[in-house]
Order: C-alpha cells, then structure tokens, then sequence
C-alpha cells in the first residue's frame, strides 16, 4: 500500500508540475509524453499515442482527460484521481487570481508581451508532439496510416464539413482494418 500511495504522490506532484508550467491541452501532452514516456518509462510510445488519440475523441479538457488516463494506468483509481487534481489545481489558482486582478492584468504591456511568447514556446511543443507521432506512424512503413493522415488533413483543410464526419469514416476504417486482421488470424 505504501509504494501505491508513493505513486500516487510522485503523479500528483508531477501533473501539478507540468500542469503549472505547460498552458495549453496540446502543450501539457508534450511535456507528458517527454516525463511518462522517456523519462520515468511507465508508458510506451505506443500506449501514449493511443491515449492522445482517446483523449482527443472524449468530450472535456485534454489535459485533464490524458492526466486521468495516464493516472490510471500507472495507478489505478488513487492514480487517476492524484493526477487529474495535481493537473487542475494550477488552472484554477490561476483562474482565481486573474478573475481578482483582472482589470491590471489586462491593461499590463508586459503581460501582452509575455502573453506572445508562450504562444510561440506552445508552438514549438505542438511541433514536437506532431513531428514524434509522425515519425512513428511512419516507421512502421504500413500505408494506410499515412493514407488516413493525409485524407483527415486534407478533409479538415479543404472541406467545410463537419469534422463528426471524419471521425466516423475513421471509425468505420478501422473497424474494417480490425475485421480484416482478424479473418486473417483466423486463416492461419
């Protein structure tokens, strides 16, 4: 029980950490995804991308969701529970004070100034995230992940519809891929 209640500790105080320095869902993913993957190896890079993936189709705040699944698999419900509040504890003691001094805050140059560039140290880690997965995807040198990227990219970019619908062709892609898989398992 001990070494569990240790866990919990260390992904508390971790989320609290990256929570506190990252400001934005994307962001907080690429600093998770550089701790829980290549610095304490509790996930793979395989597990984290596919909890990215489920946290993307869930409905709530990213980060919170990612810290909740992340929270889970390294410690179950008390995992879970340890890294969704040390994740959101920072957003709202900042919430809290900007809403009292607001007046200051928005009338402050510097906080503008500031403002600007976190804006381009976020894109820098959103590049980073995207760059990692993309070179994953493409080392395992199967077509049809590079297919269904390019299709959601030029979908999203080109076309004015309603992005439900690339989820559900994507869902529907890879039921197909997962029936296929299976009849061939079950040929051998």
């Amino acid at each position: 029980m001990a070494e569990k209640v240790k866990r919990w500790w260390i992904l508390f105080i971790t989320m609290l950490t990256i929570s506190s320095t990252a400001n934005s869902g994307y962001a907080i993913l690429s600093v998770m995804k550089s701790t829980f993957v290549q610095k304490r190896k509790w996930l793979t890079e395989e597990q984290m991308e596919d909890y990215i993936a489920l946290c993307q189709g869930c409905p709530g705040p990213l980060a919170i969701n990612a810290s909740m699944i992340i929270g889970y698999h390294v410690g179950s419900l008390g995992g879970a529970l340890a890294a969704v509040l040390g994740c959101a504890i920072p957003p709202l003691v900042i919430m809290l004070l900007v809403s009292v001094f607001y007046a200051a805050i928005i009338s402050n140059n510097w906080v503008r100034v500031f403002m600007k560039g976190m804006q381009a140290g976020v894109i820098a880690m959103l590049i980073d995230l995207i760059w990692g997965i993309f070179k994953n995807v493409t080392q395992k040198q199967k077509i049809y992940p590079l297919a269904i990227m390019a299709a959601a990219f030029i979908y999203t970019w080109f076309t004015k519809f309603s992005t439900l619908y690339l989820v559900l062709g994507c869902i529907a892609v890879a039921v197909v891929s997962f029936l296929l898989n299976k009849r061939k398992e079950g040929e051998k």
